[in-house]
């Protein structure tokens, strides 16, 4: 039984989904004011938009999952962009000459929100000073650094092991890829986001070196250390009963594999790590209301929604469960990682207020 403090997970993440009006307008429902706000059309193939409080939102402070672009490079100016994060939700500012990046009229999107702390502050934790925006009840902080190129400690501010990190040099004009450290892979590999490989090793990313419940290391690898450059790092802790950061391995089977994350989920994301040539597979519990859970994005392509035959999972009252054949997330004796979001988790601490059940 995964026992959990946080018995409303919707206050530390949660997901919008909304239609583009074409005019500057702020969007609501969040339910909390949003430190890192992750927004993708999903009937139009345009980018994915990254926005968040430590590097601040506004024009040209866009980032592109699915791209190595710099921060700023889709020209918000033309296409719009979001303008400030609101109590509630976030404000966005409608384009020049269109808005089809987060607004466009008529077009729906989903936009993916966590909390962490506002703006941050310094930390001096590690070898590198760094500003840190820490929500350490939630396990999720934004880290900025300024990268030196030799081998380095960064503080994180969460107070507990981060178990997924993901890095993106933001200032590199020649285009950078975005860098993921997963526990399942361990401190000598890395995954790229924004693209289809595989796991890789190298001991320039993490100097194959576990992060501390302060720091978290760095190598000499330009994606990761490019000297002079500013870095974004959002790194998640595991909370039992709210966040999961796993792995595991395909059946190949229609009645798929099972996978316990002690909370029904509301967000997940699925890698194969032992192949190339996967997306990565983004699904929630907002744009499928109900099983099976098979509206998909990927974080590394511009691609609208699809819904997916044999891609689907179940979200259940304690994990979720593979339902196609496909390779995506369920080839037989494929490595698959994951991270997840809590709907509701399935214990309240005694004494804590007990959430509905999950169905």
């Amino acid at each position: 039984m995964a026992y959990s403090t946080i018995t409303k997970p919707s206050l530390h993440f949660n997901t919008l989904t909304y239609t583009g009006t074409g005019s500057s307008s702020t969007k609501t429902g969040v339910g909390f004011q949003p430190d890192l706000t992750w927004v993708k059309a999903r009937n139009n193939t345009t980018w994915h938009y990254l926005y968040d409080a430590v590097r601040t939102a506004g024009i040209e402070k866009e980032i592109h999952s699915n791209s190595t672009a710099a921060e700023g490079a889709s020209d918000g100016a033309a296409y719009g962009y979001l303008s400030a994060f609101a109590s509630d939700g976030f404000s966005l500012y409608n384009g020049t000459s269109a808005s089809q990046a987060l607004n466009e009229s008529g077009k729906n999107y989903v936009a993916w929100n966590w909390k962490a702390n506002g703006a941050g502050s310094a930390n001096t934790d590690g070898t590198i000073s760094s500003t840190v925006s820490a929500n350490t009840t939630a396990g999720f902080s934004i880290v900025k650094y300024t990268a030196t190129g030799s081998n380095a400690t960064v503080g994180h501010g969460l107070g507990a092991v981060p178990k997924m990190i993901i890095v993106k040099d933001f200032e590199d004009s020649g285009g950078s890829d975005w860098v993921v450290y997963h526990q399942s892979l361990g401190n000598g590999s890395y995954i790229r986001l924004n693209l289809t490989s595989d796991k890789s090793n190298g001991s320039t990313y993490w100097q194959d070196t576990t992060p501390t419940n302060s720091v978290f290391s760095i190598g000499t690898s330009s994606l990761v250390n490019n000297v002079g450059n500013d870095t974004i790092a959002y790194c998640f802790a595991e909370k039992a009963g709210y966040s999961k950061f796993g792995s595991y391995t395909g059946n190949g089977n229609a009645d798929g594999t099972f996978v316990y994350t002690g909370f029904k989920p509301a967000f997940t994301i699925i890698k194969q790590s032992s192949a190339s040539g996967q997306n990565w597979q983004i699904t929630d519990n907002k744009r499928n209301s109900f099983n099976t859970v098979d509206k998909l994005l990927y974080a590394n392509g511009n691609n609208a929604e699809v819904t997916s035959g044999s891609h689907p999972i179940d979200f259940l009252s304690n994990g979720f469960k593979c339902r196609g054949t496909g390779s995506g997330n369920n080839a037989s004796g494929a490595t698959y990682i994951y991270m997840a979001f809590a709907a509701e988790p399935l214990v309240a601490n005694v004494g804590a207020s007990i959430p509905a059940t999950a169905k």
